[in-house]
């Protein structure tokens, strides 16, 4: 396949933009942080999000290139806890008013690591004299071995109503090789509990390019999916970074399938899924059409942050906890990634902030771009607003996506074709500034395929 081989490059997968890898912190200090903050709360009349990093796993997945600490140490849940709720004590301070919690989002890591009861602490401290809104979206990343029936009903009596299973793939051979052994039963376990405490929505992870991994392979698990039938499915490109993730040298390169295999694999994974009702949406989601995600993809009301696709369109999102990133409406800003770092820095009054952006008008043209072509499949160009070098780039680059059946062009208006959503990132990386004005000297970004 000629486009296959052509668009199987380095892209950046844009969670945002600018992308992690071109921040400038320089510019970005703790003063305009927090003017920034308090800005954008009062611009959402105090609504947000929260994303609290909860970075501790019991056993190393091999697959995995999320910020972990790989321990059977349980000692270390208050120490870790009581540091989150400073940090967010300190942003309690600076906010002009009381918090509207639209979302919240346990991730990892592995949450269930965590006590039921030290999960119940963390997130009572968390909404105590805030307002949580109506239709509010708490959420939890499950590990289905670590994952008790306590953890499920006593998040749910706190107002948890989504949960998201991590599976990858149900072959056992896989299984050893990225070190995740998971049976069937174990995870209709836990979904049959997410039923039981009337969670509204389950969603499956589901990784296609691991390690061994074949189209029988993907056929096997998605057979098992279909008898538990969640309501979305994250169906997401393996990232092979063993630059950045060590542990991805369990295996080589010659372990993995090759880009034709895996763009088979996909596409037969996407078939099967679509046969029993799952729609696509966005990059690498599907979803039923009763479920909420389906529902704002059709009234394009989609929207995507550094979770993922999204029903919540809040500018402000609160990360906590070591590695986590908070946005406004017009800057970024990482923790540091060290957790006792992460916990001296919060225990001693400061914002532990180690990077981040603050967006100049460039960026934020651009993050529009990037973000409608993603969530809304066009976006219409701003020439006037663009130097002539780059706005040249672009148009050269959207010229050969055209001619390769990726987009359709009138006049400034850019839409993406049913063949091109295959090849998203490729369609944004086109009108991505800095990729045009910078080179990266060292291995970045996952490919796209």
């Amino acid at each position: 396949m000629p486009l296959l081989a052509k668009y199987d490059v380095a892209t950046p997968r844009y969670t945002s933009y600018p992308t992690v890898p071109y921040w400038d912190f320089s510019k970005l200090d703790n003063s305009k942080w927090k003017q920034s903050v308090i800005n954008t709360f009062n611009s959402e009349n105090g609504e947000l999000c929260i994303y609290i990093h909860l970075p501790f796993c019991e056993s190393l997945c091999t697959f995995c290139a999320c910020n972990k600490r790989i321990t059977k140490n349980h000692n270390v849940e208050q120490s870790y806890i009581d540091a989150v709720l400073k940090e967010w004590k300190m942003y309690r301070c600076i906010l002009p008013g009381i918090p509207k919690i639209k979302e919240i989002h346990l991730g990892g890591g592995t949450p269930t690591f965590f006590s039921a009861d030290n999960l119940v602490y963390l997130i009572t401290n968390i909404i105590k004299d805030a307002v949580i809104k109506d239709e509010h979206e708490f959420s939890i990343e499950i590990h289905p071995n670590s994952a008790t029936e306590e953890h499920v009903k006593k998040l749910a009596d706190i107002g948890f109503n989504r949960i998201s299973i991590g599976v990858q793939d149900f072959d056992p051979y896989i299984q050893f090789a990225i070190n995740r052994n998971q049976t069937y039963e174990r995870t209709k376990e836990v979904f049959d509990w997410a039923r039981k405490y009337n969670f509204k929505s389950i969603n499956v992870d589901l990784i296609y390019g691991l390690p061994h991994q074949s189209v029988k392979s993907v056929e096997h698990t998605i057979a098992l999916i279909k008898k538990l039938m969640p309501d979305r499915i994250a169906f997401y490109s393996y990232a092979h970074v063993p630059w950045k993730s060590k542990a991805q040298r369990r295996y080589t390169e010659n372990d993995l399938p090759p880009a034709s295999v895996k763009w088979e694999i996909y596409n037969r994974g996407r078939m099967l899924l679509e046969q029993v009702g799952f729609e696509s949406i966005g990059m690498d989601h599907f979803a039923l059409k009763n479920d909420p995600l389906f529902i704002a993809a059709e009234n394009g009301k989609l929207h995507r942050n550094f979770m993922g696709y999204t029903t919540t369109q809040s500018k402000l999102i609160i990360g906590l906890g070591a590695s986590s990133i908070s946005a406004t409406n017009d800057a970024f800003a990482q923790n540091e990634k060290v957790i006792e770092e992460y916990e001296a820095k919060v225990t001693s009054g400061n914002f532990p902030l180690v990077n981040g952006h603050l967006l100049n008008e460039e960026d934020l043209l651009i993050q529009n771009y990037i973000h409608e072509l993603m969530c809304l499949n066009k976006t219409t160009l701003r020439k006037e607003l663009h130097d002539v070098d780059f706005l040249t780039n672009i148009l050269s680059k959207l010229s050969s996506l055209e001619a390769d059946g990726l987009v359709e062009i009138y006049e400034d208006v850019i839409n993406v074709t049913a063949k091109g959503r295959l090849f998203i990132r490729n369609i944004c990386a086109a009108v991505d500034a800095y990729l045009f004005k910078k080179e990266m000297t060292v291995q970045t970004f996952s490919k796209a395929i």
